[in-house]
């Protein structure tokens, strides 16, 4: 499992649009995002830089 920070969200779409983006990255297959904890923990063998950038590019703030 990844754990990623992500900052940003604040309602329910937030969490699932990060959702929708760390499932589109190759290699991910399990996702469970929680915006109270600002945490999204990633199950499979993604690299955790694709996870950050997919992070980013849906329009948050993420590191691992």
């Amino acid at each position: 499992m990844t754990a990623i920070t992500v900052d940003g969200m604040s309602c329910g779409h937030c969490e699932q649009t990060v959702k929708e983006a760390l499932q589109a990255v190759s290699g991910v297959t399990s996702v469970t995002v929680n915006r109270e904890t600002r945490q999204a923990s990633v199950e499979g063998e993604a690299a955790v830089t694709a996870l950050v950038e997919a992070v980013e590019d849906a329009g948050y703030t993420a590191h691992a």
